[in-house]
């Protein structure tokens, strides 16, 4: 799981687009579904557009009040076919075997659903999906039940798009009680529900996992789930204060600022910044070498910049220090990094060692040494 503060904007606008575009479906105006939320109508549509958690909360409350149907969650979720999931999706459809695309699905599925947990567990001939809603303070029960709904009804379109129109499930378990129109779940999942259970529970008869996807391709499986694993490690960059200080340093690379000056940018002492990475399993000093490989390395390989003119814009006085870095983090030399046309991911981590030991610019090396 990333720890995320709840304003932090990382994750898609897909969910609440398909909610606004539910609750116009029932004459519900634009203004009314994206009360509270923040976002103009361009945004919706807009693949560069990143939510918040509080954002996605509050399209739900909106959701809540607003629709006349009371299974507007399962709804919503019935609209989520695999090919509104973009890259994640098209490496669900392209998996040759069911069983490896579930476990991609485990690996990637903070991609598209930042309010729940899930596990998956195949066993005494049933495959089960098991989601908890995460204890985020502004869920109370009804906006729980609507996020389980919502997941539930995502979980059983997508099974139906890759395991064919066909598929069924065995039983749906909600830990929620039992509600007056109870007949509507049964409808909806087309099974037995039961309630008040332990789990919310996706149950199906696992012999459905022997079966072959119809659109499985190894090939461009491999190519989707290494863009997959770039995104992932996008939202990870993204997450928590480590984050907040890749963005600080992202804009002042070429000369950063010492750690003590950072700490004051991001409104914390030098103690609380540092023991915050730390509880993240990070320090200043790690964040500035894997953003100067990361940039460096997006040098190299997009752009015809001469090694002075990179090492200048990473943060090295000397270009022999960067040379001496960059072999460090790629094993090769700039120039023949260059020339191999080498596809090694600039996400690659470092070994650990600081760029001081390089000989890096003045400030970086004073940076550091605050940082340490």
């Amino acid at each position: 799981m990333f720890e995320f503060g709840p304003d932090e904007r990382v994750y898609s606008v897909l969910k609440i687009g398909k909610i606004v575009d539910c609750l116009s479906a029932e004459g519900i105006p634009l203004r009314a579904a994206l009360e509270g939320i923040r976002l103009s109508e361009a945004e919706l549509t807009s693949p560069l557009t990143k939510v918040s958690v509080n954002q996605i909360v509050q399209s739900y409350r909106n959701a809540l009040k607003l629709s006349q149907n009371p299974g507007f969650g399962f709804h919503v979720g019935a609209q989520f076919h695999v090919s509104t999931y973009g890259m994640y999706g098209l490496a669900l459809l392209a998996g040759v075997d069911f069983r490896q695309t579930v476990s991609f699905a485990l690996k990637y599925y903070q991609l598209t659903a930042p309010l729940v947990s899930v596990t998956f567990e195949e066993r005494n001939a049933r495959a089960a999906w098991s989601i908890s809603v995460l204890p985020f303070r502004s869920l109370n029960s009804p906006l729980q039940d609507f996020i389980v709904e919502l997941q539930f009804g995502a979980l059983l379109c997508v099974h139906r798009d890759l395991m064919g129109p066909d598929f069924r499930l065995a039983q749906v378990h909600l830990t929620g009680r039992r509600p007056a129109a109870e007949a509507r779940h049964s409808r909806q999942f087309g099974c037995e529900v039961l309630y008040e259970q332990t789990q919310n529970r996706f149950i199906y008869p696992a012999e459905w996992l022997d079966k072959k996807p119809a659109l499985g391709n190894p090939v461009t499986h491999a190519q989707v789930a290494q863009i997959c694993d770039t995104l992932l490690t996008e939202v990870k960059q993204s997450a928590g204060v480590a984050g907040r200080v890749r963005q600080v340093l992202l804009a002042q690379l070429a000369s950063p600022p010492g750690a003590n000056a950072l700490a004051a940018q991001l409104g914390l002492s030098p103690r609380t910044l540092r023991r915050r990475l730390q509880d993240e399993n990070t320090t200043y000093r790690e964040l500035i070498d894997a953003l100067r490989a990361e940039t460096a390395i997006r040098y190299m390989r997009e752009t015809r910049l001469t090694v002075e003119n990179i090492s200048f814009l990473v943060g090295f006085s000397d270009p022999a220090a960067f040379r001496y870095a960059f072999k460090r983090w790629t094993q090769t030399a700039p120039n023949a990094f260059r020339r191999s046309g080498s596809p090694m991911s600039g996400n690659q981590p470092c070994d650990g060692d600081s760029v001081v030991a390089a000989g890096q610019d003045q400030a970086g090396d004073q940076a550091e040494r605050q940082a340490g």
